[in-house]
């Protein structure tokens, strides 16, 4: 429930005290109760829950509202239905519940048996794995080619051949255009307009917090909630990039109070179009992020940084969404020579909008004053060509450049990436689209780093060998968005009452039984896929093969060699030694080691020694100490 302010959160409550906590004295006259729940299909799973778990037995109505305006909360209230026409949403959700959890736990345990190695297998952890994994599959497989650009200089401004793949045809086109005439072909000017970005969900925030300041999405996910308990920041996991229509007048007191708060809007005029941002019939369970007017009371300088950089992004954010577009002439001039075409291009902007405030928030984020080129998609301004116009021998050169491989997945290019896999397949008006939920994919990125299958690089998130196999060994119907985008077509219907809860959970239940009829056993080699790779501690000293730890000895690998050195030997449980792998590791490396405190059977007393490997290549290995030189 996403709170605007503390005042309206109070009296919400004690609206909603009056309909659904009676005092004692009225308990008997209570018919029915109204249950405080996300307006969506999770928020009415939960309530069903406890209401069964309870026991309870008496009729409800649901209280349905995004927002918590006063008119909201008041019309929501007069306008209460019953609980049973809810129904066909609960078994929608209890379905999909179920389906979760019958093949999460079919398939991990599954595959966990088979390769002997805890294996999680999820409908969203898998798919998410597998874009990793696909995607470091492209960087390893690509091949870098080179390409060229002839480009001409025509007073001033450049103009750039198509890509050239021969080095020598770029050298003779160059010397072409030289002894040639360039003519200007074409002249196209447009107008275009960049609208101001959406207000933030939890994704979009996650990703810009990223993107600015590397935060992990849990961490992002963390801080907002912080801020949300603080009572600075409305309720974070939302899914949801617009403001209900009740909530004019709340923005505008905010971007108001924004402007008093931040200081890189010091002296700018700014007239809000809150139109752009207030659309009930695109918020589901929430709304989108914003800061509150607790933050009026509140000195941003005396939060922790890392809550202010995303309290003051949110606020940003807000600024941006309500302020007029960016407009530019963009400009693209062609030149015909030697029988090719070359393209300049040039853009003027004409009203720079929200994009001077997301360059002065920037521009404070980093300390920095602005600067000109602050703006890194602007391009330089064209002379002003005509068309017809002639360059007789105009100067050229050659440039070289490298095809570049796909960039590893960030948090921001990951999380953008689940939110849209198996878009296209998906019902325009299912509840939920892409993989998990916005609450829901920082914890599917953290487990897939805890469960060993992927990790974190500086900001990159790189598959591990056995998130490589993982992918490798499950089926394509575990691995691909289309499970989720089926799952959520089906269960929009049932959500609609237009198709069969329990036709859909057989479904399931015959892919969970399919899937272990599919994979009754594996090879011995192919169990073994997952298992540790054993550090070696070092060579034999008898054929040079590694040397391994075991449960009880320090082993060669070669089965044709019997070196072994026993971490129970008499001579390391005489001097009170533990034969530790670090001991055993340096006897390997220099074939001795030096130890302290060696107890003396005979003497009682400890003392100082070095340990020396004597080996005479017989059945058991030999050792001897050395002490040190007097001087």
């Amino acid at each position: 429930r996403s709170m605007a302010n503390t005042s309206r959160k109070s009296r919400f409550s004690t609206a909603l005290s009056a309909h659904w906590m009676p005092s004692s004295n009225k308990v008997r006259k209570v018919t029915s109760e109204n249950y405080p729940t996300d307006a969506g299909r999770e928020g009415e799973l939960i309530f069903r829950f406890v209401y069964e778990m309870a026991g309870c037995k008496k009729p409800m109505r649901r209280l349905w509202i995004s927002s918590m305006e006063d008119s909201a909360i008041k019309e929501g209230f007069s306008r209460l239905k019953n609980g049973e026409e809810y129904d066909a949403l609960f078994a929608s959700a209890l379905c999909r519940a179920k389906a979760d959890w019958l093949i999460g736990i079919n398939a991990t345990r599954l595959f966990s048996v088979l390769y002997n190695h805890t294996l999680n297998v999820g409908r969203v952890q898998t798919p998410t794995l597998k874009m990793l994994v696909d995607r470091d599959a492209a960087i390893t497989t690509f091949k870098k080619e080179k390409y060229y650009h002839v480009r001409l200089a025509l007073s001033g401004a450049e103009a750039a051949s198509e890509k050239l793949s021969d080095r020598s045809e770029a050298d003779r086109l160059k010397a072409a255009c030289e002894a040639l005439r360039a003519v200007c072909t074409s002249l196209v000017k447009e107008k275009k307009t960049a609208a101001p970005p959406k207000l933030f969900d939890l994704t979009s925030l996650q990703r810009e917090a990223n993107r600015l300041f590397g935060y992990t999405a849990k961490q992002t996910l963390d801080l907002a909630q912080a801020l949300y308990e603080k009572r600075l920041l409305t309720y974070p996991r939302t899914d949801s990039v617009f403001l209900t229509d009740d909530m004019g007048d709340t923005a505008a007191g905010i971007i108001k109070l924004l402007y008093r708060k931040f200081s890189f809007m010091a002296g700018k005029d700014f007239t809000p179009e809150l139109g752009k941002v207030l659309n009930s019939k695109k918020v589901s369970d929430h709304h989108a992020i914003i800061p509150t007017m607790e933050l009026a009371k509140t000195d941003l300088a005396a939060l922790p940084k890392s809550e202010r950089n995303i309290l003051t992004l949110a606020g940003a954010r807000l600024l941006t969404a309500t302020a007029v577009p960016h407009t530019f002439e963009a400009v693209t001039a062609v030149f015909e020579c030697a029988g090719q075409s070359f393209t300049a291009r040039g853009k003027t902007i004409l009203c720079e909008g929200w994009k001077e405030i997301d360059r002065k928030y920037r521009a404070a984020l980093k300390n920095k004053p602005e600067t000109d080129d602050a703006d890194s998609d602007t391009e330089k301004t064209l002379p002003p060509f005509t068309e017809g116009q002639t360059f007789e021998k105009p100067a050229a050169k050659v440039t070289e450049h490298d095809t570049t491989p796909p960039k590893p997945h960030n948090e921001a290019s990951l999380l953008s990436a689940m939110e849209h896999a198996g878009s296209e397949d998906t019902d325009p008006d299912a509840e939920r689209k892409g993989l998990g939920t916005p609450a829901t994919r920082a914890a599917v990125i953290e487990k897939l780093v805890k469960g060993g299958f992927v990790e974190r690089k500086g900001k990159q998130l790189l598959p591990t060998k056995d998130g490589i196999n993982l992918v490798c060994v499950l089926p394509d119907t575990l691995t691909s968005p289309q499970l989720t985008a089926e799952w959520e077509n089906n269960l929009t219907q049932i959500a609609k009452g237009k198709a069969n809860p329990a036709a859909f959970m057989e479904g399931i239940e015959d892919m969970a039984r399919e899937l272990v009829k599919t994979y009754p056993f594996l090879s011995d080699d192919k169990a073994q896929m997952f298992k540790p790779e054993r550090e070696a501690l070092g060579s034999c000293p008898r054929c040079g093969s590694p040397v391994y730890e075991g449960k009880k000895n320090y082993y060669c690998s070669n089965k044709e060699c019997i070196f072994t050195m026993w971490k129970n030997d008499r001579f390391f449980e005489e001097r009170k030694v533990a034969f530790t792998t670090k001991i055993a590791a340096a006897l390997l490396k220099s074939g001795k080691v030096n130890v302290k405190k060696l107890y003396s059977p005979k003497t009682g007393k400890t003392y100082d020694g070095t340990i020396v490997l004597a080996d005479t290549g017989g059945k058991y290995v030999n050792y001897r100490v050395e002490l040190p030189k007097k001087k």
